[in-house]
């Protein structure tokens, strides 16, 4: 791999971290999300000898802004992590993109010059605010108007009737949506076994002592047989279920991003620069094949070829999600989701995407990647799609 050339206002990857992802009712079930948020900011300055005074801004991706998710999260957490008042934060919300987001915005900020150093990231306790939390019991009023409704001719939006919806458009039978899922498992267990996550993980003192380091979603000896006796959740003749489902979880990440002449100032190392980050929209209510469009725009806007490209991650909402990605573009299953996905892994909603990319920037580190993008579906019907540079250190 040639030594990539950075240019003084390139927006680097200098390090990132995630916690492991916990399991609903699991070991994170008790956490505060503002204190899981704080530990891998600290984590951060930690590892890399990083004074958080010259921090320009926080950039914090949560869902269910409400009860201790709500009133800047972002903010609260820089607090707490006894970071200087100096430090300001803000919170955002693109669904389940929301901390890759925050990554486009830390680095569109320093690209521009308007800032030198950003943190970017996310959280999502599902234990303790399940999905819909949000609505509040729709005390408060619903978020689609009777307009909206009627434009697209339905009751509301529903991201499992959108995976079924994928599933029969591309041909996706439940026995070819359950052996993906298992292989998700498969990849798991591999990657905690070669221990090839304990680079970046920030490992979390719980209550009672002890530690917790190490992904809970695991399910060693998943297969299409095990996965057979459950049955449809949003269908009564589906193929979505809980086994081919992304996993509801608790969880949080974090991605230090800075001009590379500030690397250069602060003595760091830049492991990845941001190369290209795009956005797409597509069909609301099938909502989750927005990821294809937005590897087509990525890939178009970057001058780079998908053969470039040596390591992908599409986030596995539901199975019907990465294989209809893969339908489309022909990627050869090992280059994606190398170290398994959300149906194994989790899928902390807020958090993901940093948790993604943090797994992205690490391994290609380890194997020597040169490009790696990365992708994942929204609420709305959106995506994200970044692509990643290696830089040889």
């Amino acid at each position: 791999m040639s030594t990539t050339t950075l240019s003084p206002r390139d927006a680097v990857i200098v390090d990132a971290v995630r916690t492991p992802v916990g399991r609903r009712k699991g070991s994170l079930a008790d956490a505060h999300g503002v204190e899981l948020s704080a530990h891998v900011l600290r984590a951060l300055a930690s590892r890399t000898g990083l004074d958080p005074a010259v921090v320009d801004d926080v950039v914090w991706g949560v869902v269910q802004q409400i009860g201790q998710q709500s009133f800047n999260l972002g903010r609260n957490a820089v607090l707490t992590a006894g970071w200087p008042e100096s430090v300001p934060a803000t919170t955002i919300d693109r669904q389940c993109g929301s901390s890759q987001q925050a990554v486009h915005f830390a680095a569109a900020a320093i690209q521009s010059g308007q800032q030198d150093v950003v943190i970017a990231g996310g959280v999502e306790m599902m234990t303790a605010l399940p999905l819909g939390a949000a609505l509040a019991g729709g005390e408060f009023g619903f978020p689609y108007p009777p307009s909206l409704l009627e434009r697209y001719q339905v009751d509301t939006f529903n991201q499992g009737i959108g995976a079924e919806l994928i599933a029969e458009k591309w041909g996706l039978s439940r026995e070819v949506l359950d052996a993906y899922a298992a292989r998700s498992h498969e990849r798991l267990a591999a990657a905690i076994d070669a221990d090839r996550f304990s680079d970046h993980l920030a490992p979390v003192e719980l209550a009672d002592g002890s530690t917790f380091s190490v992904d809970e979603g695991l399910r060693r000896g998943t297969s299409v047989q095990t996965l057979a006796d459950l049955k449809p959740v949003f269908k009564e003749d589906g193929v979505i279920h809980a086994g081919n489902s992304s996993q509801i979880s608790d969880g949080a990440s974090a991605v230090l991003l800075m001009a590379a002449e500030k690397a250069e100032a602060l003595g760091l190392t830049p492991i990845a620069r941001f190369h290209t980050g795009v956005l797409a929209g597509d069909d609301p209510v099938m909502m989750l094949t927005a990821p294809i469009p937005a590897t087509h725009k990525v890939i178009e806007r970057s001058g780079l070829s998908l053969g470039d490209i040596g390591a992908f991650e599409v986030n596995e909402a539901f199975a019907s999600v990465p294989l209809a990605w893969q339908a489309e573009f022909g990627v050869d299953e090992e280059l994606f989701n190398p170290n398994g996905g959300a149906i194994a892994i989790g899928h902390p909603l807020g958090g993901s995407g940093g948790r993604i990319m943090s797994d992205l920037v690490f391994h290609m580190k380890r194997e020597g990647i040169r490009y790696g993008l990365q992708t994942m579906c929204e609420g709305g019907g959106m995506a994200n799609a970044t692509i990643l540079e290696l830089v040889e250190g």
